[in-house]
């Protein structure tokens, strides 16, 4: 088996380990909900999959709900929901039509009804009903991704200017019980921050989300403004949250595949967290110590990198940290750096990620590219598309942060 071969087989395996099925099932089999109305409400990547298994198990049990999420990501009805799919990471009108559907559903409850909450990645847009104009939210959004902030940063600013982020949702719902189950794809899995915390209090306070608009020179209006001073609530009374899934459970199904395959395992990190150009050095810098060693290693990091913006190309996070290897790798045999997203997406692209090995600095010489111009351009995609190095999966029905892994064959 050659090692572009292994590395599809690991992707493959951590991605079917990392499914929310079996973890949503073992959420629910340790609740009991209230005798009234039971009402399903799903938002983020994965939130088809987690609807369809709660559905599975739950039956006729579940009153009605929605489901929102990605455009692409959904497999199909469900009995009793409206599936829904909106924009990501932007949010659009079909992310505010779909998130007032589910503020509907959940309104005038009773304290002996229940609102099953089903949460992951990617909620941040998905399920969002502003309270600033729409398009002063698309550009704040678009200056925070540019300039290279981190989700915690992001969701800080996103809680304060939404009638449902920053634990809001919640109280949308009272006086019905909300039993959230959240699956992490945020380093550390702070609750308040995956999805923006629609079910979770805000531990974020006001001064930090204008020091993050100061650190960026983000250009926003004063009704923006204005909203990022007003507090978020502090306390919920009506929430029983349970986290399920994260990337350390992406690593462990990664090192496993590995030892099966015969590498040597090393868990570098489950919680990367610097540029997608670094860490595409790094990997490819610790892949060419070992090279030739006689040991087939394998090392795995999972976390979260970022790009900052200074091109016009197409790519994503896990492209960059590919094709950033790629020097470090030139001309060694059986060694590749690949990196993947667990949603299935990287970036506004159809790519969860890239894979170089030893011969694609040669393979994008030969037609004429230059890596460091290609990443100064941030267009990883089209150059890995010209080598064959893209990872292609689809949407996954998971959403556990990334995960990226160093190869040597021995």
């Amino acid at each position: 088996m050659s090692i572009r071969q292994d590395a599809e087989q690991i992707l493959q395996q951590a991605l079917h380990a990392a499914l929310p099925d079996t973890a949503v099932a073992k959420a629910l089999a340790g609740h009991t909900f209230a005798p009234g109305k039971l009402i399903l409400i799903a938002a983020g990547k994965a939130a088809w999959q987690m609807a369809s298994a709660a559905s599975n198990l739950l039956g006729d049990r579940i009153d009605g709900g929605v489901v929102v999420t990605k455009y692409g990501h959904s497999k199909g009805p469900l009995p009793r929901l409206l599936i829904r799919e909106a924009g990501h990471p932007v949010p659009d009108e079909n992310s505010f039509s779909a998130t007032q559907a589910a503020i509907d559903a959940v309104s005038g409850l009773t304290a002996e009804d229940n609102v099953l909450f089903l949460l992951s990645g990617g909620g941040s847009a998905l399920f969002e009903k502003p309270l600033i104009p729409a398009a002063d939210l698309e550009d704040m959004t678009r200056q925070l991704l540019a300039c290279g902030a981190n989700i915690v940063e992001i969701n800080t600013l996103r809680k304060r200017v939404s009638a449902v982020k920053g634990g809001r949702f919640a109280q949308l719902c009272a006086p019905a019980r909300v039993f959230s189950v959240v699956l992490s794809d945020i380093l550390g899995d702070p609750l308040d921050m995956i999805a923006s915390g629609p079910a979770y209090s805000d531990a974020s306070t006001c001064d930090q989300a204008l020091a993050i608009v100061e650190k960026y020179h983000l250009h926003l209006s004063d009704t923006v403004r204005e909203h990022l001073r007003q507090e978020t609530p502090k306390t919920l009374d009506n929430v029983e949250t349970q986290i399920t899934g994260s990337v350390r459970q992406l690593c462990a199904a990664a090192r496993q595949t590995c030892q099966a395959l015969g590498y040597e395992p090393v868990v570098l990190t489950a919680e990367l967290c610097c540029t997608a150009r670094d860490a595409g050095s790094f990997l490819g810098a610790i892949a060419r110590h070992h090279s030739g060693g006689g040991r087939k290693l394998a090392f795995l990091a999972g976390g979260e990198t970022v790009v900052q913006l200074t091109g016009h190309g197409l790519g994503g996070r896990n492209q960059e940290i590919a094709l950033a290897s790629a020097p470090l790798l030139a001309g060694l045999p059986d060694v590749a750096v690949f990196s993947f997203g667990s949603d299935g997406t990287d970036g506004p692209t159809d790519a969860a990620g890239g894979y170089c090995d030893g011969q694609t600095l040669a393979q994008l010489r030969a037609k004429g590219l230059d890596v460091d111009a290609v990443l100064a351009d941030n267009d990883a995609y089209h150059a890995l598309q010209q080598c064959g190095g893209l990872l292609i999966t689809g949407p996954t029905g998971t959403n556990v942060n990334d995960l990226s892994v160093a190869l040597i064959g021995g």
